[in-house]
């Protein structure tokens, strides 16, 4: 897996950002532990995770 940028995010609309992170979060379940494609998919987890909160906290 490769790792979802904070600047990929920031063009994707709310739904599909809970769509990813399904996504995302699956590939997760299925790595291995230790490998690049785990290391990834947390970096991308926490990115998506960090555009959601940053999207709920604008006015």
């Amino acid at each position: 897996m490769r790792l979802v940028t904070k600047f990929e995010l920031a063009a994707k609309s709310t739904y599909q950002l809970h769509g990813l992170h399904k996504e995302v979060f699956i590939e997760l379940i299925k790595s291995n532990p230790r490998t690049l494609q785990r290391t990834n998919a947390l970096a991308s987890l926490q990115n998506i995770e960090n555009e959601l909160v940053s999207r709920a906290l604008r006015p």
